[in-house]
């Protein structure tokens, strides 16, 4: 009897991990922001990043570990995986962004960046909301469908935030400013769309399993 238990649902834990895999997106998010706040607390900030990525990673395991040994999972097994890779993809998107910002020693950042950093806690939050609407996917459907579009839209603004600042920054070096310049702060703005890019991948997947689901 306690073998066949042990194969039950655990449909709880996996909606659990989802849900703190969640929170620390938020949490790199709002580190990533205080670090394009600039100053002498840079690296820390970007320390802080990693760290929060280090607790994503963690939880993956544990939800993987899971699925491997649960009999009957609440979605398919490539469904699980491909919600997991795209939550960890996010948070792995903002510790490079954090890794380029140390590499070339940037402690400034145009306000665009900053405008992408709040693009990317407003992303996160609504990661957070249609995760946790996942346990009561039939009751909410209305509402994951709006944030699902919403997400889409905060990237498509993205674009338009990241094509404003390459142009200003390309307008700074047409004016005399240092060209390193322009390489170094298109590659963090590149890292920062980047990172909107990777939430969008998990509100098509939560979409999809909207789709797959009901």
């Amino acid at each position: 009897m306690q073998m066949f238990q042990a194969l039950m649902p655990k449909e709880e834990r996996f909606f659990e991990l989802f849900n703190r895999h969640a929170a620390t997106l938020v949490d790199g998010a709002r580190a990533l922001r205080q670090v394009l706040d600039g100053g002498p607390d840079v690296a820390a900030g970007c320390q802080r990043v990693m760290d929060h990525e280090n607790a994503a990673d963690e939880v993956a395991r544990e939800s993987l570990l899971l699925m491997r040994r649960t009999f009957i999972t609440p979605f398919d097994r490539s469904d699980i995986r491909r919600l997991v890779n795209a939550l960890d993809d996010s948070i792995d998107q903002m510790q490079k962004t954090a890794k380029a910002i140390l590499l070339f020693e940037a402690d400034a950042f145009e306000p665009e960046m900053r405008e992408l950093g709040d693009l990317i806690i407003t992303c996160a939050d609504r990661t957070v909301e249609m995760v946790g609407g996942l346990r009561v996917m039939r009751k909410e459907v209305e509402r994951l469908n709006a944030l699902t579009a919403e997400v889409v839209g905060l990237e498509t603004q993205s674009d338009l935030v990241y094509d404003r600042g390459m142009k200003a920054l390309f307008l700074k070096v047409k004016g005399g400013a240092d060209a390193l310049s322009f390489i170094v702060g298109a590659e963090i703005y590149d890292h920062l769309e980047k990172v909107v890019d990777r939430f969008e991948d998990v509100a098509n997947g939560v979409n999809g399993l909207i789709i797959e689901h009901l």
